[in-house]
């Protein structure tokens, strides 16, 4: 469960990395500044439209440390174990930028071991949806 203070001054960490004020956020997020206030007093938990808005807008926030603490901010890039966890033959190189560039994922299921290996796949879409595919 998401801690209110914890929560709200980790918010107030991001409008002092990005040098903005409460309303500026609003106006970037299309949310009112009153759910602002009350999320950075921790009076009010945050919806899931507002994490998803803060998501999309500021790259660098991780899911995890805005929810609950873990992880890091600003987000630290990395190749997501999934990547890994799949392509266990051929390992990205640091010049490589996962996140533009596209994978062809019949062929990186087609080099797993078996097809024991994949549990499940799960795609992300912008709108903040999900589809999840069980092996």
């Amino acid at each position: 469960m998401v801690n209110s203070s914890d929560f709200g001054n980790r918010l107030q960490k991001i409008i002092d990395f990005y040098n903005i004020s409460a309303t500026e956020l609003s106006n970037q997020i299309s949310f009112n500044r009153s759910t602002i206030s009350h999320l950075l007093s921790g009076r009010n938990k945050p919806s899931l439209d507002f994490v998803m808005k803060v998501l999309q807008k500021f790259p660098e926030v991780e899911l995890y440390w805005l929810l609950n603490g873990k992880g890091s901010f600003p987000a630290v890039k990395s190749t997501p174990n999934s990547i890994l966890t799949l392509s266990k033959n051929k390992l990205p190189t640091e010049k490589e930028d996962h996140l533009t560039k596209e994978v062809d994922f019949s062929e990186v299921i087609s080099n797993s071991i078996n097809d024991t290996d994949i549990d499940r796949i799960v795609i992300f879409f912008k709108n903040g949806t999900f589809k999840s595919y069980k092996n």
